[in-house]
């Protein structure tokens, strides 16, 4: 087992284009930013992702530290996993970056449905949850509830939309700014 920090990175619904952060973020350092391929971005299905996520944190905690990187639905897809996962399974994660996280409650998509409702259970690993202030995907009110249900400290950039590849963000230097603090 290495001291290298594996970040996986949890693309939401649709997965992250080459001009999102996350794909930069991997294309920089391949070998620490691994992204968890999931089987079908259009139709996710909660089970699957979960299980495709478990089978990811297994693999690359075998090499050492496990930092989650995620955006929108994959935040709910790694709260939903960490509600469920064994405690040995959880405790190989060192902390996650929640970026943008979908209220799937209150979305109106058909195929996002099965991941309602979203997980509320505290994470067993130190979090950050970041949320603009005009994301058409969850009130600020909402992200900050999800931050204090999942014990996350709560980090509000400013009107950047989904902090997605059409906020203009780049590389994202303020984002690898908050994944260093953890």
């Amino acid at each position: 087992m290495s001291d290298r920090t594996t970040y996986l990175v949890l693309p939401g619904y649709q997965n992250s284009g080459p001009a999102h952060w996350q794909s930069r973020w991997e294309e920089s350092d391949p070998a620490a930013f691994r992204r968890v391929q999931q089987a079908d971005w259009e139709h996710p299905d909660p089970d699957a992702w979960v299980a495709t996520l478990d089978t990811a944190i297994a693999a690359a905690a075998a090499d050492g530290p496990v930092v989650l990187v995620a955006h929108s639905l994959g935040c709910v897809a790694a709260a939903r996993w960490a509600a469920s996962a064994p405690a040995g399974r959880t405790a190989a994660v060192r902390g996650a970056l929640l970026v943008a996280p979908a209220d799937i409650d209150n979305a109106d998509v058909p195929a996002l449905v099965g991941f309602r409702p979203v997980a509320r259970e505290r994470l067993p690993f130190p979090s950050l949850v970041v949320s603009s202030t005009d994301d058409p995907w969850v009130t600020t009110e909402r992200a900050r509830g999800f931050a204090e249900a999942w014990g996350a400290r709560y980090v509000e950039p400013g009107a950047y939309g989904h902090l997605n590849s059409d906020s203009g963000l780049g590389d994202w230097p303020q984002g690898r700014k908050l994944l260093a603090e953890l």
